[in-house]
């Protein structure tokens, strides 16, 4: 499977006007090429081919005095700039016919020079790993790089991306090896997540909720207030901007770092992980959202599900709407809906006492078990 490593970068003042030199070129490239498909809709012409748009607004436009100045960055930061046009069109088309599943896909918007995040890609053409640990890129030089660790194999292609804070990365896209397969353990989990406690497991741990945000408010806040307080277009309002988005981005990497250690230690210690399909875009709309997006259960469940793959492990997701607060783990009698101030409650069948989280992690365990079994050809009804 295909997996993304993500490293630091440290490039010179030199390179880092190179590469903003490349942001732009390729943000151009990107909003000719849209502008150009738009009015050929507008003017009811058929559709623009991808080679078509690429002579077009590349080989063409290099010529022009307006656009002459295309050829100071490589031709393949240009290229794969249309190519992500070309398919944020393919995933509009798909969504809009059915094809794609899940949420609706819009348009292609413009790229803006204000966004935050600045980004570009290159295959190997146009980048290469030197023997002395420098990342080549094409027309910008060698770029030291913080190496964490190593690739598991030699990259297809690298995105050189300039976060909100001002920080470089680059991200290679790696094929990883089939050998990375854990020995198989004997061990299942059903996770209940919620915000009180993160994570409650079937066997009964439960992992406290970190709450980064919630901790980071205080120096969010007053950092917020400076950057209000600045004049705007001044150099003081660009570097209060610059410190809110460091304050964020240590918020963002605390959680990133503790999603990864807590879904590495659940893949390898169990062979099979269940969790609840939730609806966070939902529960994002209602009082709890700021303590919902805290939590970042999506991202959680996204590395549950890539390590498992990875691992050689079984990953699964049980219906939203199975009432696992409501269902006793021991008879299986569903006892109806409670207030979310109920932490214990008595099964009416059977008498038992349960601790509600961890119930309700068994109840996604169970079932868990039970779609596994029927997709694998197990007995979905008694016979007859």
């Amino acid at each position: 499977m295909q997996l993304r490593y993500n490293f630091r970068l440290d490039p010179t003042p030199g390179q880092r006007t190179a590469l903003a030199q490349a942001f732009g070129c390729a943000r151009v490239v990107f909003n000719d090429g849209l502008r150009v498909r738009q009015e050929a809709h507008a003017a009811g012409l058929p559709y623009i081919k991808d080679t078509d748009l690429q002579k077009q607004v590349i080989t063409a436009a290099k010529r022009a005095p307006e656009r002459e100045w295309l050829g100071e960055v490589s031709s393949v930061v240009l290229v794969q700039a249309l190519s992500d046009l070309h398919t944020a069109y393919r995933n509009f088309f798909a969504s809009v016919t059915g094809r794609r599943k899940g949420p609706k896909v819009a348009a292609p918007r413009f790229r803006s020079r204000k966004d935050n995040r600045q980004a570009i890609r290159l295959t190997r053409n146009g980048f290469s790993l030197r023997s002395n640990g420098r990342l080549y890129v094409a027309k910008v030089g060698e770029i030291p790089v913080r190496w964490s660790r190593e690739l598991p194999s030699d990259p297809s292609s690298v995105t050189v991306v300039k976060d909100a804070a001002g920080r470089y990365f680059a991200s290679f896209v790696v094929q990883t090896d089939p050998s990375e397969v854990l020995p198989e353990t004997t061990g299942d989990v059903g996770i209940d997540l919620g915000l009180t406690h993160f994570a409650v497991l079937s066997d009964g741990r439960k992992v406290s909720s970190p709450k980064f945000l919630r901790r980071a408010e205080r120096k969010l806040r007053k950092a917020q207030q400076a950057l209000s307080r600045k004049q705007k277009g001044s150099s003081n309002r660009k570097k209060a901007a610059a410190r809110v988005a460091r304050l964020h981005a240590r918020v963002a990497d605390a959680r990133r770092d503790h999603h990864h250690k807590l879904s590495t230690a659940i893949i390898r210690e169990n062979q099979a992980v269940y969790v609840e399909d939730l609806c966070v875009k939902g529960l994002g709309r209602t009082r709890l959202a700021k303590s919902v997006h805290d939590a970042g259960w999506a991202q959680f469940t996204a590395m549950l599900e890539y390590k498992a793959a990875r691992y050689g492990r079984t990953f699964g997701k049980v219906d939203r709407w199975l009432p696992s607060s409501q269902t006793c783990h021991v008879c299986m009698v569903i006892d109806g809906p409670k207030p979310l101030n109920v932490r214990e409650w008595t099964c009416q069948g059977c008498q038992t006492t349960h601790d509600r989280d961890v119930n309700a992690a068994r109840i996604v365990l169970a079932a868990g078990r039970a779609e596994s079994q029927n997709a694998c050809g197990g007995t979905v009804s008694p016979s007859v």
